[in-house]
């Protein structure tokens, strides 16, 4: 077939899939949406690179979009995008790029800052960035060619040839998405967009991040947007109103504000069936819900919706009354499997805390049993946790669940005897034990087990997915003003700041929080005040807050108001416009005062490893084909240490050629797995760690694997480059 019929044939396919409203479930020889298709199976039918030759892979071409400096802290997290030939991604600073291919050379850019400054808005840079963004979305019809690209809380389509914003669509090509929720958004904390949304047709599905502090959040409502025009199709409340489903599983008046149980993780779609399927995190506050009693539906729950009217098929919470963060961290795959000879279309989501839940895609049914068991239930006055929560019999868990002394760290005899110490003095480890004043550990931690990245499958049935297998521990404290100034600025540090930087201000250098311990010899109040207003990087705008709380804080962190008189206000006043109720509900009595990932004095983890592994389940059986040690410490390995794997962020993609290809590592490297037997058969230094899913297209006869190599994340050093690999010539 010449080129000419062969670009043809492609793009009549296109455009008679769309207006079918058909999904491709896997890639050909593009990469046509986030993680491969709107299946999300990561999943590639290339076979040009196979288990055979992938030891040959050389770089093909790098491109740097020249926004990194070496004392950067930025992160890079994109799932690119290819179609016929182009690349399209993302930087650090939101800033949406198509490249070539084939060469990595820049075709356009468009900044979502610049697009502000034309248009004569001066906005805190919060608004309209992000620190983390993992991809755009393409959407056709005839000559109509846009890429929809989320900044801040802003949805833009882009002219996908020129990068340009669509003057149809919104505002000038774009849309501000903190409108239509029923909020004041002056209130509201963080609302923003991490994840690219699914195409449906007409309709473009949002995935939002939102507030997960005590502070006032946006509710998670999933929106449908019509593509042609930037207006809302349709809204499905997931924090439900009177005579809604699910709203006797909240306080009478939760819905008036109540904030989170989003989906920021992406969706997935059965295009043939018109189903789409919401994995939905945890509502606001994460770690005290004493002001949320209930199972607080559709919070943590995997959801089918019919995607042209939103209408609920079916549902699943799979953590009743969450307290422990445990969002559901990845969109679902859909998959088929097969049982007594015949195939079953399913849906896996795989969690936070380890497991896989496998269910039938058009009635919600269980596809392996799954247990209601009790659970601890917390000793902090006024929560009042679910006594019970649901775990699949089969597949076992992919990440540890219990740490008990046998567990612990025997690396060197004083990081064993100093975990002994702190092991004595936490709450005694089993699943779902509540966060407590002593500190609780939590295994898998906050990040999973399964994260952001997800998993893949294969048309075999089979689900691979990294895992990280690391204790973190959860503390609080109580927050409760007493009086004086300073007491006050403490209490609501340790409301907005502490679950990040600590109760000490030692921040945590792993994750690229800086320590806010003597903060005034390095800026001046007006600076620091700038920082509560406007945030920067992972740092949210706080500018929600009243000004006199923002004053207490800037003071409290200078260390300006130890000797102030006696005041007698509450810890997080909403102002005199702010509402009794709206106050009683986002004042909490206890916060999470730091903790995080619970590491010796030479900053391994204390519990035995393996911390990180890649696991292959059997899908059909529910059985394991595989697991091994995912990453590895060189400083450990140069010692004779076996691979101990490490945590990861960031999925694998798996090939018609046999192979699986994981970044992801906080080494630095990224490989290639027998998708048969997980023997690591190819790896390669990135310059810098790729904390991102990898792509793999064909362009100019060639098949590529790209990833996006970010760093900034685990301590490691950041950048934007992408890097492409390919066969030799």
């Amino acid at each position: 077939m010449d080129c000419h019929r062969h670009c043809h044939l492609r793009i009549v396919v296109a455009l008679t899939m769309a207006m079918a409203g058909m999904t491709r479930a896997e890639s050909g020889p593009d990469w046509p949406a986030y993680l491969g298709g709107e299946a999300r199976s990561h999943y590639s039918t290339l076979s040009q690179i196979n288990r055979d030759n992938v030891a040959k892979l050389e770089p093909a071409w790098t491109f740097r979009g020249g926004e990194t400096k070496p004392e950067s802290r930025t992160e890079m997290q994109c799932n690119p995008l290819v179609i016929d030939g182009v690349f399209y991604g993302t930087l650090p600073s939101a800033v949406a790029i198509a490249l070539d291919a084939a060469t990595g050379r820049e075709r356009w850019r468009f900044s979502p800052v610049a697009d502000a400054e034309s248009r004569g808005e001066k906005r805190p840079r919060a608004e309209i960035t992000t620190n983390r963004n993992r991809g755009v979305t393409y959407w056709t019809t005839g000559d109509d060619r846009r890429i929809l690209f989320t900044a801040g809380h802003f949805l833009f389509a882009l002219d996908a040839a020129t990068g340009r914003p669509v003057p149809g669509f919104g505002a000038g090509g774009r849309v501000d998405f903190n409108e239509g929720l029923g909020r004041d958004v002056s209130k509201m904390a963080l609302h923003s967009s991490t994840t690219p949304g699914v195409i449906f047709e007409h309709l473009y599905f949002l995935s939002i991040r939102t507030n997960e502090g005590p502070g006032p959040s946006a509710p998670g409502h999933i929106r449908a947007y019509d593509v042609r025009t930037g207006k809302i199709a349709w809204t499905f409340r997931t924090i439900p109103q009177p005579g809604e489903f699910g709203y006797e599983t909240w306080p009478a008046e939760a819905w008036r504000f109540a904030g989170g149980a989003n989906c920021w993780a992406g969706m997935a779609l059965d295009g043939e069936r018109g189903l789409l399927y919401v994995p939905t995190g945890s509502p606001t506050y994460d770690y005290w819900g004493g002001n949320r009693h209930g199972q607080n539906l559709f919070g943590n729950s995997l959801i089918c919706l019919k995607a042209r009217t939103g209408e609920r098929v079916w549902h699943f919470q799979i953590t009743h009354h969450d307290i422990w963060d445990r969002d559901l961290p990845a969109p679902p795959n859909l998959v088929m499997i097969r049982r007594d000879g015949r195939e079953i279309p399913a849906v896996a989501q795989v969690t936070k805390s380890g497991h896989v839940f496998v269910f039938h895609r058009e009635t919600g049914e269980p596809l392996f049993p799954v247990e209601e068991r009790a659970v601890p239930s917390s000793d902090l006055p006024g929560e009042a946790t679910w006594p019970t929560q649901p775990f699949p019999v089969k597949p076992a868990p992919f990440s540890r669940q219990r740490v008990t002394y046998d567990d612990l760290t025997m690396r060197t005899p004083a990081a064993h005897r100093a975990a002994l110490e702190r092991f004595a003095r936490l709450k005694p480890h089993v699943p779902y034990q509540p966060p407590s004043r002593e500190g609780t550990l939590i295994i898998p931690g906050l990040d999973g087990g399964a994260e952001w990245g997800g998993a893949a499958t294969d048309p075999d049935g089979i689900l691979y997915v990294n895992a990280s297998d690391m204790a973190w521990i959860i503390p609080m404290v109580e927050t409760q003003a007493r009086g004086s100034t300073h007491e006050l600025g403490r209490n609501n540090y340790a409301l907005f700041c502490a679950g990040c930087h600590g109760l000490d201000r030692a921040g945590n250098p792993l994750q690229s929080i800086p320590a806010l311990a003597d903060l005034g010899k390095r800026l001046s109040r007006p600076e620091v005040l700038a920082r509560i207003n406007e945030g920067r990087g992972g740092m949210p705008s706080f500018n929600f807050l009243p000004q006199n709380i923002r004053d207490e804080l800037a003071d409290f962190l200078l260390d300006l108001n130890k000797r102030s008189t006696t005041r007698g206000l509450g810890p997080v006043r909403g102002g005199p416009e702010a509402g009794a109720g709206e106050r009683s509900y986002y004042e909490v009595p206890f916060a999470r005062a730091g903790g995080g990932r619970w590491l010796d004095d030479d900053g391994y983890p204390n519990v035995k490893p393996p911390w990180g592994t890649l696991n292959a389940i059997d899908l059909n059986t529910g059985e394991y084909r595989w697991k091994v040690p995912l990453g590895e410490y060189p400083e450990l390995k140069a010692k004779g240490v076996p691979p101990t794997g490490t945590d990861s962020y960031g999925g694998p993609v798996v090939t018609a050629g046999g192979v699986v290809f994981i970044a992801a590592t906080l080494d630095e490297m990224i490989r290639a797995f027998d998708r048969a037997t997980g023997r690591v058969l190819w790896e390669a230094k990135l310059p810098a760690a790729g904390y991102a899913t990898p792509a793999t297209y064909m362009a100019g006869g060639r098949q590529y694997v790209v990833i996006a190599c970010g760093g900034g994340k685990l301590g490691t050093k950041s950048d934007d480059a992408y890097v492409a690999f390919a066969l030799p010539r």
